[in-house]
């Protein structure tokens, strides 16, 4: 994936509106917009906006059936979307790793200086 990709990604699935849209569309395999707006507490014309995020960022695509537009997730995409939220987690696990330690040590290290001055006393 791309950096650009990443982001929009980041973007689209970072409004928690749209992650309800994806919620419903998992739910019921498929939807139009007016049905998704009577589940969610937005217009159907938000709707259509947040389907536009979500299907630029390959998350959703639109199939048309007659006079309307079905809207379905994209399974493979929202997997490399959960990867991409996975390995963010890993790196930011690494680095709150790093500031424990640092924290401890330091704790480690005050406790050590409060114990040398209580004993020259």
């Amino acid at each position: 994936m791309s950096v650009a990709e990443v982001d929009e990604l980041w973007a689209a699935v970072g409004d928690p509106t749209r992650r309800r849209v994806l919620d419903v569309l998992l739910d019921r395999g498929e939807a139009t917009a007016t049905v998704l707006a009577a589940e969610l507490p937005v217009t159907r014309q938000a709707v259509a906006k947040h389907l536009a995020v979500l299907d630029r960022a390959g998350l959703v695509e639109g199939r048309k059936r007659g006079r309307e537009m079905r809207y379905a997730v994209r399974p493979e995409r929202l997997d490399a979307a959960a990867r991409s939220v996975a390995q963010v987690a890993a790196g930011w696990d690494v680095r709150l790793a790093a500031v424990k330690r640092i924290a401890e040590a330091a704790a480690a290290a005050h406790r050590a200086g409060s114990q040398t001055r209580k004993e020259t006393r």
